[in-house]
């Protein structure tokens, strides 16, 4: 890990995650990022780009409760999540065993049962029993289906006068990213389920921040770029924290850190996959709704860490799973 001091940063004097010119256009990146935060919050655009000094303080102040935030208060992860996850990194463990693992949270036996009911995995004869769910689902697809129950709610909880639809839209957002992770994280070397599973959690620390503002800053008819650029950036350093509280794989974090408090070191594997995921999935849920940047080309923005092909071959494949988009 790059630190083990996971304590809040100056918000206002971090570079976001994914705008270092040396790695991408800033210009058509930031767009994307700041369409993506005002369709959050519930905000319209703005061309006003340094923050004012009212938000300035109200930042001062959002930084000051982030660093007093107890971890202690986030949802715990299900008691059967961390001894499901190490069995699935077993492949010779049996659907029997795992079907017993599952069985002890009813919440996840009917959302592997309703998956398994679902179109993409009918099969000839109806799936009656949870092992033949767990089978039909495979290791993979249960790891996934795991990860989604979890995470799901705590998403979408977000919400308040600072966008209604906060929750939706970063659970939405969750999908595609965990999706584009994975797949750049398999052309990467990177451990499928933990190129899954750090998309997933990259922006839990965004609802945090989306309940402090309805907290500490009155609605605004136009916030500033770099005051909401700033307000996503504690986002992420909560994610952070949220994710070493949870216990999560060691490169999660690391990779997590690296996004909230910009690595001097080289980024990880997993931390590059993030970094261009996150922007692609933004980028496919502005274009699904037809919003303002969706259309920005960022196939060639991270040159040193993916070709271009493979950029456009993961927005393809983020449109053939979620909406055509442009």
């Amino acid at each position: 890990m790059a630190r083990n001091d996971f304590s809040a940063v100056p918000v206002a004097q971090v570079e976001p995650p994914g705008s270092d010119p040396a790695m991408c256009d800033p210009v058509a990146v930031r767009s994307i990022e700041d369409r993506f935060r005002r369709l959050v919050l519930g905000v319209p655009d703005s061309e006003t780009v340094a923050a004012s000094a009212a938000e300035l303080a109200t930042l001062k102040r959002l930084e000051a409760i982030g660093e007093r935030f107890d971890v202690q208060s986030l949802p715990r992860l299900p008691t059967v999540l961390p001894q499901l996850l190490r069995s699935l990194k077993n492949d010779n463990i049996a659907g029997a065993q795992l079907a017993a693992l599952v069985g002890r949270d009813p919440v996840l036996v009917g959302e592997v049962m309703r998956v398994t009911g679902s179109a993409h995995y009918r099969t000839a004869q109806p799936v009656h029993s949870l092992q033949q769910a767990v089978v039909l689902l495979g290791q993979e697809g249960l790891r996934r289906v795991t990860t989604q129950h979890v995470m799901k709610p705590i998403l979408q909880a977000s919400a308040g006068m600072h966008g209604h639809m906060a929750g939706q839209y970063l659970w939405d957002h969750a999908e595609r990213c965990a999706h584009a992770s994975a797949y750049l994280g398999r052309n990467n070397g990177c451990d499928a389920f933990e190129a899954y599973l750090v998309g997933m959690v990259c922006h839990t620390g965004t609802g945090a921040v989306v309940r402090l503002l309805d907290q500490e800053a009155p609605p605004s008819l136009a916030y500033s770029m770099d005051f909401l650029r700033s307000c996503l950036q504690l986002g992420a350093q909560l994610s952070l924290r949220a994710a070493v509280h949870w216990e999560l794989p060691a490169n999660v974090i690391r990779a997590l850190d690296e996004r909230a408090n910009g690595s001097a070191d080289a980024l990880s594997q997993l931390g590059k996959a993030l970094l261009a995921a996150d922007v692609l999935a933004m980028r496919q849920l502005l274009s699904e709704r037809a919003e303002p940047a969706a259309d920005a080309d960022v196939s060639g923005h991270w040159p040193d860490y993916f070709a271009a092909p493979l950029i456009l071959r993961c927005q393809q494949d983020l449109r053939r799973h979620f909406g055509n988009g442009n």
